[in-house]
């Protein structure tokens, strides 16, 4: 029910707002039209937030609903449109059916659409003697995957980027393939050849992503390290990668600030580096003996001819977050890209001549994913070599005419605290997609808001993946933080502690599909995925990890990882589910909530870890009284810690691990807030 304290605190005013809400309530029909109705003729992205959530709860209530319909444009554009009506089929539920049901046909149909490049085409799509566990794709073929990103127009832009403060800069396909085989080259006469490793650890610029095609171009397979790493965690990949060299930046120039780079690649006792320049008045530190600068490796004749691979070569070496003991290193072959560039040709709809962007790294799989996405579509990359979090990031957004922008949620959280983004034109975005971590969907629909109601699309996948599983699409209706499809090609089971198929469990994948890992260098990976898992049909089912709720057909949520879910007084809850109602409180930045094992043993003890805007008394108390609101009452916090910031990986998802593991070593007497 809507109060007068909420009419006053909307932001325009108590008979502005009066007014608003009076003209929402004399609309007719179901929830969902008047709200696409009040889109349409009342809201405004310069309306204050809280105007548009008091008008959506006037609409929905308290259930809440979908903030973005399509449009007729919308679904006529989009490729899973034209797929549908290629196969005469009637609905996306019935598309994503023959998506997993026909796979071989799915996947045939999705390499025609991209125009994968083959050398020598291939005899079988899919061999499936070995087991489901460990498919062959495109027997007997030939190719080499880089040759198909540049299929687009030699004088079309395939890279729009922009230093902080900086102007903008193009790059286009013939000058990035011309670049790419300049690194082929250089690799080539310092004699690495087919089946080298060779590490790349810088920012995602126009050089790297040249750098990355020109290896994988060279025939060898680029081994991927997070430009933030320490050296002891930059050592560890280069040995775990057995990488023969490196390429690297002096520093980078991030937030106003200049972080050193090679430095740390000197203490990681790296191989021969090959050194670029942050500064944009070049390199000017002195490098150790043997390394190179950036331009005297390109001094050398460029190779033009790609190496022909067999498809199942490695073509990156990629890391799981970890930040003790050995991560785990996934292999990526010429095959795995064909995933990210599906994706996004179905989910998130991307053109050719569509601009994508989606802040990341190489060393985690939205770097490489970014590159295929965009490139296998014949698409242009926009790069911001800064923070996205700040205003300039959004200034970025709006000159480089940005039409899909991925996001991680934690950004979204900032923009909304600090209002920077405010004011910004998105109207050249069809489509925000958000992954890293769970959402939370006033953060979501603060977003969709912003821009004029486009769709937050909903990622769910991972580096094995080479993809998401869950995946929504703009052709649906979409509710914040909330998943309207599946991923097609790529069917899951939902299943309970006994292996029963439920509403609410943790998820497993259906294999095989294009995208999903074959091998672990440093595990054994049938004991990863496979060990002790259900079958479905006869067929085994391959461990994913996350724990997933399908609300209704085809519409899902997801509550985190499986092992971050925890018993509380017998009831079955997700950190993700705890820290999302936490994190709408005022003065709250971000929450991590963890199960601890009680002294002497019994049931666990939700402990909660804050990041505050400021600590405030009776905090402990204030969020108790959260939980019990939108959660159970029988939820009850036994601490809350306060700290300047949660940990993270590279990929920006909360270390909840490390946090039970920190408050397990700690005394009790840290800060327990307003008890």
């Amino acid at each position: 029910m809507i109060q007068r304290a909420d009419i006053i605190g909307c932001g325009v005013g108590e008979p502005e707002a009066a007014k608003l809400l009076a003209q929402v309530e004399a609309l007719s029909g179901s929830p969902e039209v008047r709200w696409r109705e009040a889109v349409r003729s009342i809201l405004r992205p310069d309306h204050p937030f809280a105007l548009h959530q008091l008008l959506y709860r006037a609409i929905y209530g308290s259930a809440g609903g979908p903030v973005f319909f399509p449009e007729p444009a919308d679904i006529e554009h989009a490729h899973m449109t034209a797929l549908r009506r290629e196969l005469g089929l009637d609905s996306h539920a019935a598309l994503f059916a023959w998506s997993v049901a026909e796979r071989e046909a799915f996947w045939q149909r999705t390499v025609a659409r991209l125009g994968i490049l083959f050398h020598k085409p291939y005899t079988q799509l899919l061999d499936l003697a070995q087991g489901v566990e460990a498919p062959k794709w495109f027997v007997g073929a030939e190719m080499n995957i880089a040759e198909s990103c540049f299929q687009a127009p030699a004088d079309q832009t395939a890279i729009v980027f922009q230093r902080e403060g900086g102007q903008l800069g193009r790059m286009s396909f013939g000058a990035l393939e011309s670049l790419c085989d300049r690194v082929a080259g250089g690799l080539c006469a310092l004699g690495f050849g087919p089946g080298d490793q060779i590490a790349v650890a810088m920012p995602m610029t126009a050089e790297s992503v040249a750098i990355y095609l020109g290896i994988i171009k060279a025939g060898c397979a680029v081994v991927a390290i997070a430009d933030s790493f320490a050296a002891p965690q930059i050592a560890a990949r280069l040995r775990i990668g057995e990488a023969k060299a490196v390429f690297t930046q002096d520093v980078i120039l991030r937030g106003g600030r200049e972080l050193p780079l090679y430095p740390r690649l000197v203490a990681a006792e790296a191989p021969l580096a090959i050194v670029l320049p942050g500064r944009v008045e070049g390199l000017t530190e002195a490098l150790r003996p043997g390394d190179l600068r950036w331009d005297d490796f390109l001094s050398v004749e460029a190779v033009s001819e790609a190496v022909v691979c067999d498809p199942d070569e490695t073509t990156n070496v990629l890391f799981s977050s970890g930040t003790t003991g050995d991560p785990k290193a996934l292999p990526w072959t010429h095959v795995n890209p064909i995933k990210c560039g599906a994706d996004a040709h179905y989910h998130q709809d991307v053109h050719p001549g569509d601009v994508v962007a989606w802040p990341t790294n190489l060393g985690w799989m939205m770097g490489p994913w970014l590159i295929y996405a965009a490139f296998l579509n014949r698409a242009t990359m926009a790069l911001y070599y800064g923070k996205a979090t700040e205003r300039g990031f959004g200034e970025f957004v709006q000159a480089a005419g940005i039409t899909m922008l991925g996001i991680i949620p934690s950004m979204v959280r900032t923009w909304r605290s600090t209002s920077c983004m405010e004011g910004i034109d998105f109207s050249a975005i069809r489509a925000f997609s958000t992954t890293g971590e769970c959402s939370n969907p006033e953060d979501m629909h603060y977003l969709m808001a912003l821009a004029g109601y486009r769709p937050v699309l909903e990622y769910c996948g991972g580096t094995e993946l080479a993809g998401g599983y869950l995946l929504s699409t703009l052709v649906e209706p979409v509710a914040p933080a909330t998943f309207n499809s599946a991923a097609l090609g790529t069917d899951l089971a939902i299943l309970d502690e006994d292996g029963q198929e439920c509403a609410s469990g943790e998820v497993f994948l259906v294999p095989p599909a294009i995208g999903m890992s074959t091998r672990v260098l440093n595990r054994d990976h049938r004991e990863v995925y496979y060990a002790g898992v259900p079958k479905r049909d006869g067929v085994p089912l391959r461990r994913h990890g996350d724990q997933v709720e399908r609300l209704a057909p085809g519409i899902y949520r997801v509550h985190g990882r499986a092992d971050d879910v925890m018993n509380l007084g017998g009831i079955m809850v997700s950190s993700a589910e705890i820290e999302r109602a936490l994190n709408t409180m005022p003065g709250v930045v971000e929450t991590a909530a963890i199960a601890a094992p009680p002294p002497g043993g019994g049931p666990s003890l939700l402990v909660v870890f804050a990041v505050l805007e400021d600590a405030g008394d009776h905090l402990q108390d204030a969020m108790q009284q959260t939980i019990r609101r939108e959660l159970n009452p029988l939820f009850k916090i036994h601490e809350v810690v306060v700290v300047e910031s949660l940990p993270r990986t590279a990929s920006n998802k909360v270390m909840r691990r490390v946090l039970r593991e920190r408050y397990g070593k700690q005394p009790r007497e840290h800060q327990r807030a307003g008890s």
